[in-house]
């Protein structure tokens, strides 16, 4: 498969690899042509998702790594790493993720809060600053944060969620303007764009809870196709656009 796709000879990090959103980024990935590097915290379920995008995608080039995206030394060691193995980089899709929230407003827990500030937002803010100049270097470069509806409409419960994700949209959407001034008045290459679901669903959760409607929820393999499709787009297009995979609210 690799080799003839739409995105071949591209390399792109995906950021959270080992979850069910991660596992069908590497797999879309590796099958759109692109060579794939994985990273998530746990070394187990990283080589399991590994392992399934190169079978499901004929031995394409897929490979993880664990890497610790709460430290920001870490993380740009990722960065360099990749870019001199591959000698490029043109794609980081962040899809670290995590929720915790509470019955009501008064019973929020600022401890979700610690929790939810380094999980959804300090992770962005590292690999951005990690991987911008790789990706300001590529001719197709893409910082991709999958985002929730809720960060635009927030709920009683979800306080310190939604907070989290409105404020990893706005370090998103300033890494966007960054790629804007450093293009200089030229014909954008590399871009910051926001994908925006309700909620995610793949078929594990299906089988949980065969009864569930999930109405609204974005299967992961729709996000993977997604993700993809955002390279098929211009650069000034996508630059610092949220793109709805939902209804807006």
């Amino acid at each position: 498969m690799a080799g003839n796709g739409a995105l071949s000879g591209a390399v792109i990090a995906v950021a959270g690899a080992g979850g069910p959103a991660g596992r069908a980024a590497l797999r879309r990935l590796a099958e759109a042509g692109a060579t794939v590097v994985g990273a998530d915290n746990d070394p187990e379920r990283l080589a399991e998702a590994v392992d399934a995008a190169r079978y499901a995608s004929g031995g394409a080039a897929v490979t993880g790594e664990t890497v610790d995206l709460l430290d920001l030394d870490s993380t740009r060691d990722w960065a360099l790493r990749t870019e001199k193995e591959f000698g490029r980089v043109d794609g980081l899709v962040h899809l670290v993720g995590g929720w915790r929230g509470s019955e009501t407003f008064i019973k929020t827990s600022l401890d979700d809060w610690d929790f939810l500030e380094l999980l959804l937002i300090r992770t962005v803010q590292h690999t951005s600053l990690a991987f911008f100049e790789p990706l300001q270097r590529s001719d197709r470069g893409r910082y991709l944060l999958i985002s929730a509806a809720g960060a635009s409409n927030p709920t009683a419960g979800n306080a310190s969620y939604a907070a989290a994700k409105a404020a990893a949209e706005a370090w998103t959407l300033a890494l966007a303007d960054a790629f804007h001034k450093a293009g200089g008045g030229e014909e954008l290459t590399s871009a910051a764009a926001i994908l925006v679901v309700k909620a995610l669903v793949h078929d594990t959760m299906r089988a949980d809870r065969p009864n569930a409607k999930f109405a609204g929820f974005t299967d992961v393999k729709d996000l993977a196709d997604a993700v993809v499709g955002v390279w098929d787009k211009p650069a000034a297009e996508v630059n610092g656009n949220r793109l709805w995979l939902t209804e807006k609210p």
